[in-house]
């Protein structure tokens, strides 16, 4: 892991640009150390930098996290293969048209999760190397199929916050039934994009005996600042 850039913000947090190979990425530190690990993904391919995915890792540094987040294989800036351009202008051209969208989606986020999955779980091997990073590992983020894989895979996380906003492809679903860490779940009760029925359906399936679901009003980015609060009181449970 190579260390590209650094400042110290406002609140005493220090936030690192890195590159581990091919893969950029951010890690934000608080002043005091070690502190356990949470790695922070945005949904299905959107950039490391999206300014949501930022404010809610500043603040989750400053309440004594570690946390991380990078561009993976086909998400923020990295290229992407010509199967995935041509699955996102379908999507488009669907959505425009009032079609069905799911077989564009499972075509789309399927391999995007197969692509994403080793470059997160590479970079968890070189940030618990660090000195002032420290397990356990939770998980956050906005890309739940992506939480959902990791969550199975890797037994160093140990809590996840998960946001129903996004597709979660079929596979995902079946593995949401092998989840036994405990779990926060985030839904927007009038989000466009995400079926309320579908998102509740995803959350009976998870197996975690401890799994807690907020819903709030609003649409797909009208989730509650108070609710990162909630977050991190979360993570408090069962990091610290």
């Amino acid at each position: 892991m190579h260390f590209t850039s650094e400042q110290r913000l406002d609140d005493g947090v220090l936030e690192r640009e890195f590159t581990l190979g091919e893969i950029p990425g951010t890690l934000w530190t608080p002043g005091s150390a070690p502190a356990p690990l949470v790695l922070m993904a945005h949904n299905n391919g959107l950039p490391k930098a999206d300014p949501r995915l930022v404010a809610r890792a500043r603040y989750t540094a400053a309440r004594g996290y570690a946390v991380a987040t990078i561009d993976a294989a086909g998400c923020g800036d990295r290229p992407r293969s010509a199967a995935d351009e041509q699955a996102r202008a379908d999507l488009r051209r669907a959505m425009q048209a009032g079609e069905p969208v799911d077989e564009i989606f499972e075509s789309l986020i399927g391999p995007l999760v197969d692509n994403a999955v080793p470059e997160w779980r590479a970079t968890l091997d070189a940030l618990l190397e660090l000195p002032g990073v420290r397990g356990p590992v939770g998980y956050s983020g906005g890309w739940t199929a992506l939480g959902i894989r990791l969550a199975v895979a890797e037994p160093r996380i140990a809590a996840a916050g998960f946001f129903a906003g996004g597709y979660v492809p079929r596979a995902q679903r079946e593995e949401a039934r092998k989840i036994t860490i405990p779990l926060l779940f985030l839904l927007q009760w009038d989000d466009a994009g995400n079926p309320r029925r579908r998102a509740l359906d995803l959350f009976d399936a998870f197996g975690s005996e401890e799994k807690t679901l907020h819903a709030n009003l609003g649409g797909h980015t009208g989730t509650p600042w108070f609710e990162l609060e909630d977050g991190c009181r979360f993570l408090d449970r069962h990091l610290k």
